[in-house]
């Protein structure tokens, strides 16, 4: 089965490194005209610049309140239209007990985590996927589903994401909205989590080693496409077998 978004135009948040990154390069090779967001320009430019196909940047805060309206905007303007919408973008200011989070670190991580993909769907929606639908796709984390210890806050923000994914499927269809729920990934992001818990991890994991991007990019590529062109709603947990280890015999 050969994947193509030729024709589409994608717009990625969070698109400088990790998961972003890769995703914003596979949609780029699969044919589509991507736009890339995140904070920094010269970031931004750095990764275009390692990219294949027709890509461009749009540097902005996803969290600030009017993102979401300028990105969109400047994609239709740059390539004509708006068919793939990927809210990635993350922060995790604070790890440690729930209870012990300042409202500070507790507001921003739902400003960029949850309050983007929201308003971000709504201004793709509103300039482009009401008259012509698209395929929205929000990156989660198993931690939306699942305990953990020290990201008590964050994981409320991907719990809140999977619901969400569910209600703007039954809300805004035809257009598609799914969702994937990462595991432990190698990025930058999750350094801290690497760096001290990832050697073990995957030594539990049936599939004995962590994600790479491009593991996550690869589903995200084909959610996108017209091949899975009968799922929404859905959030797709791609984890290494996580939630299965020491289930064996």
């Amino acid at each position: 089965m050969e994947i193509s978004l030729d024709g589409k135009v994608a717009l990625v948040t969070g698109a400088s490194r990790g998961i972003g990154k890769a995703i914003a390069a596979s949609m780029a090779e699969a044919g589509a005209k991507v736009m890339l967001n995140s904070r920094k320009q010269d970031a931004l430019e750095a990764a275009a610049a390692e990219m294949t196909g027709e890509v461009d940047v749009f540097a902005a805060n996803a969290g600030d309140d009017d993102a979401g309206q300028r990105a969109v905007q400047a994609t239709i303007e740059r390539f004509g239209g708006l068919d793939i919408l990927v809210n990635n973008a993350a922060t995790n200011p604070y790890y440690g007990p729930t209870m012990g989070v300042d409202k500070s670190r507790y507001d921003k991580t739902f400003q960029v985590n949850l309050d983007a993909p929201i308003f971000w769907t709504q201004a793709a929606y509103e300039h482009a996927m009401k008259d012509k639908p698209g395929v929205i796709i929000n990156i989660a984390s198993v931690g939306g589903l699942r305990a953990e210890s020290g990201l008590g806050v964050y994981n409320l923000t991907k719990a809140a994401i999977i619901h969400l994914t569910r209600q703007l499927a039954g809300e805004i269809g035809p257009n598609r909205v799914v969702g994937i729920a990462p595991g432990l990934v190698q990025t930058d992001f999750a350094a801290y989590l690497v760096d001290n818990f990832g050697e073990s991890l995957a030594a539990r994991l049936p599939l004995e080693r962590l994600g790479d991007p491009q593991d996550i990019a690869n589903l995200a590529v084909f959610l996108a496409s017209d091949q899975a062109s009968w799922i929404t709603g859905e959030t797709y947990v791609i984890d290494g077998g996580a939630g299965v280890a020491g289930s064996g015999g």
